[in-house]
């Protein structure tokens, strides 16, 4: 088993920060995988897993241990009765992926389209958007503990999916790579059409279908550069960098007095017994808005949850602004904002 040394991540990354793989290899296959995984055990070795890249901020030193890249392929699919099951390796992108189903006529992804990134890494934070989640959706999942090498197949329950959590990034944080992940999926199902940004965009057309909708998603997303386009700068960025918090009533409440102060009315969304308020109206209301600079990073200047690299800039850059935000929002509202990328090496 050969690895590359010294491999730059920065370019791996959509974010495009940071330093180094001390050793990488990219794996094409779980039997690829099993056997990098063992040379790095018997190297002492700690090992990371990269998919796309599009949720990740890698530190400045870059990480000492081995970075197995997935590049697993192939998409299988079952057809029973009005669901349709798909069998879809780790290391295929996910938006491709999320054409494929629209294409074939099936419900229940199309919400998520235009979101970067692999397969494999869609549970780890149960990715949604729109209205979606992709735990509605998912049956099973395969995947392999890089501490013990066992390979495991877990089922939704075992996934312990919640918002942008899982088993994956909350129990066992880093420690499994997903190399399958099964899908149920409604055939002539009707598109999901609740969230705001959709229901306005087809205010005069009650009925899309599915291939309208995740037009429609991709567009907005393009509107907001949480589509990775070439040239767009503000696509620079490693996504939505900040969670929606979820608060209590209470907290929720003081949030409305302090919003009340200035004449205004805290957007929100009912989350069982708490709140789910938006992230982007808390830092814009602290004063961040879109656009805005510190050094070479900045906010993006059509979504105010996304962190941009604005040429040059290094992990530090983007810690300070992550910070900065932070500090700005608990100050002002009382809310400490958890991130969502995934930091390496720090």
């Amino acid at each position: 088993m050969h690895f590359q040394q010294n491999v730059p991540l920065a370019p791996l990354t959509t974010l495009g920060v940071g330093g180094p793989a001390r050793f990488f290899f990219r794996a094409e296959s779980e039997s690829q995988a099993l056997e990098a995984l063992a040379g790095a055990h018997r190297q002492s070795l700690s090992a990371f897993v990269l998919g796309g890249g599009s949720n990740l901020v890698v530190s400045d030193a870059g990480f000492p241990g081995l970075v197995l890249h997935v590049a697993f392929k192939g998409v299988r699919s079952e057809h029973s009765g009005d669901r349709v099951g798909f069998a879809v390796a780790g290391g295929e992108d996910w938006d491709s992926f999320v054409a494929q189903t629209v294409k074939a006529g099936c419900s229940g992804l199309e919400c998520l389209s235009g979101i970067p990134g692999t397969v494999g890494a869609s549970p780890v934070q149960n990715i949604g958007a729109y209205g979606q989640e992709v735990s509605e959706s998912i049956s099973r999942v395969r995947a392999i503990n890089l501490a013990t090498l066992e390979t495991r197949e877990f089922s939704n329950a075992e996934c312990e999916f919640s918002y942008r959590h899982s088993f994956f990034n909350s129990r066992e944080p880093g420690q499994w790579l997903i190399t399958r992940v099964d899908f149920e999926l409604a055939r002539r199902g009707q598109p999901r059409l609740q969230y705001p940004d959709l229901k306005k965009y087809f205010a005069e057309n009650a009925s899309p279908t599915l291939c309208q909708i995740r037009e429609a998603v991709r567009e907005i997303r393009h509107r907001k550069s949480m589509l990775l386009v070439e040239g767009d700068e503000d696509a620079r960025s490693a996504g939505s960098f900040f969670r929606n918090p979820i608060v209590s009533r209470d907290q929720f409440a003081h949030i409305q007095d302090v919003a009340a102060e200035r004449g205004l009315v805290p957007p929100s969304f009912p989350a069982g017994d708490s709140v789910k308020v938006p992230a982007a109206w808390l830092i814009e209301q602290s004063g961040i808005v879109k656009g805005f600079t510190l050094g070479k990073v900045g906010i993006s200047r059509k979504h105010t949850l996304a962190i941009v690299n604005r040429g040059g800039a290094t992990a530090a850059d983007v810690l300070a602004l992550k910070s900065f935000v932070q500090e700005r929002v608990l100050e002002r509202f009382g809310v400490e904002l958890q991130p969502e990328p995934v930091f390496l090496g720090f």
